[in-house]
């Protein structure tokens, strides 16, 4: 019967494995999301890839306990995993709850503390020109956060580069453009859509697989309790 000790095993055994192939889907996506913020640290993120690695550890003492119903281990098991179900659904609740002005607080200090090195990756990869500016109160002109060179950047809608070949690289997009046009849009918002979607995606996946660990929880409480009916009557506790 479905309800007896073969059937829970199998079970248990069964939803290890999908908690290894749900560790890598985790690590990978959040990895990925990561590394296309470019220029800010998540650590919302960082907590996910966290989860991951802890969650492949915790796996495979539960495939082992599960196939030989050992008690020790399966409590073990029993802890580490409820730990990190609480975890991870915290974590990819905040993911989800975070909104448009915490994505430019972290966005914008991470710009700033960046090297121009990154700076420069990031405008190519979107084909942008500096995080943000405001305008001046008293000439009205944009004045844009220090960022790396643009001279060598192409607007990626229009195809353009982000200043005239005749413009000198100090001159290109400057920090106080008073005098010349910039071609590229700002980076502020391609960066808040990537979050966005690294934040959404990540946390989407961690809270739906967050209860499948309930689920193992629950499953190895119910396990440790039934009888191995191959084993000795005398030695089960």
């Amino acid at each position: 019967m479905c309800g007896g000790f073969t059937c829970s095993k199998n079970s248990l055994l069964a939803l290890n494995i999908l908690y290894v192939v749900v560790s890598f889907i985790m690590i990978g996506v959040a990895a990925a999301a990561k590394v296309a913020s470019f220029i800010t640290s998540l650590s919302l993120v960082s907590g996910i890839i966290a989860c991951g690695v802890f969650l492949l550890l915790i796996s495979i003492v539960g495939l082992i306990g599960a196939s030989k119903h050992h008690q020790v281990m399966l409590f073990f098991y029993m802890i580490v995993l409820f730990i990190i179900f609480i975890i991870q659904f915290s974590v990819a609740c905040a993911c989800l709850a975070i909104n448009e002005k915490q994505q430019d607080v972290v966005a914008r200090q991470g710009w700033i503390s960046s090297g121009e090195q990154i700076q420069h990756d990031a405008q190519t990869f979107f084909g942008c020109c500096g995080y943000d500016y405001h305008y001046n109160d008293t000439s009205n002109t944009p004045i844009y956060l220090p960022h790396a060179t643009c001279k060598d950047i192409t607007n990626k809608q229009t195809k353009q580069p982000c200043c005239d070949k005749e413009v000198s690289e100090e001159n290109c997009c400057p920090f106080n453009a008073t005098e010349y046009v910039c071609n590229c849009e700002t980076c502020s918002q391609p960066i808040h859509n990537a979050m966005q979607r690294g934040f959404n995606l990540v946390g989407g996946i961690g809270l739906f697989f967050s209860f499948t660990e309930f689920l193992g929880v629950w499953l190895t409480v119910r396990f440790r309790n039934q009888r191995d009916p191959r084993a000795n009557p005398s030695a089960f506790l």
